[in-house]
């Protein structure tokens, strides 16, 4: 397989892998910084550690990887409009129609989101295009969302929006962000 139809194949399947969505925040000392991710993965329990990958062409990763620390904020469906004001670019993803603090340490966090954990950046490692970083959790919050979380849960699947949701049948299935659908959550 040539190289041009490998990275065809690797974009393919990658479009079609569904991921959970995140929100990286950081402040290295002039301006918060905000910025979506669909790459957080767990790496071990004990101690907690995850990695995540940030774009080269993202104006956001430089201050991400400057600041030492993050805020991850695990999203769930009802987090999408911030998913989408950290996919932005240019965006004012602090303004004040935004909620959010400073923790005591002094990195930005969303109040709204329920699931979020402090991290230090133990370990960088560049790649073409973008930069994989390994972080140690250090604090934070693993609220519950109302009802089962598999139903309420933020997906990110071919370049698209998704949520879970109840069938008829009591069974799960994805919905587009965007369509017009009816709550049955709520």
């Amino acid at each position: 397989m040539t190289a041009p139809a490998l990275s065809d194949a690797f974009r393919e399947a990658f479009r079609c892998h569904p991921a959970g969505v995140a929100v990286i925040t950081a402040d290295p000392g002039e301006n918060p910084v905000a910025m979506t991710v669909s790459s957080l993965i767990s790496v071990s329990a004990a101690p907690p550690t995850v990695a995540f990958s940030l774009s080269a062409r993202s104006g956001s990763t430089a201050a991400v990887l400057a600041a030492g620390t993050v805020v991850i904020h695990l999203l769930r469906y009802a987090d999408l409009e911030l998913a989408l004001l950290g996919a932005t670019p240019g965006a004012d993803r602090f303004g004040p129609a935004v909620p959010w603090e400073r923790l005591a340490s002094g990195e930005p966090r969303y109040t709204a989101v329920a699931t979020w954990f402090r991290a230090r950046i133990i370990g960088t490692l560049p790649v073409e295009g973008a930069t994989v970083v390994t972080a140690e959790l250090l604090e934070g919050d693993c609220g519950t969302p109302p009802g089962a979380p598999e139903l309420e849960s933020l997906i990110y699947l071919d370049r698209r929006w998704h949520r879970l949701r109840e069938t008829a049948d009591g069974s799960a299935s994805l919905t587009l962000m965007d369509e017009d659908y009816r709550d049955v959550f709520r």
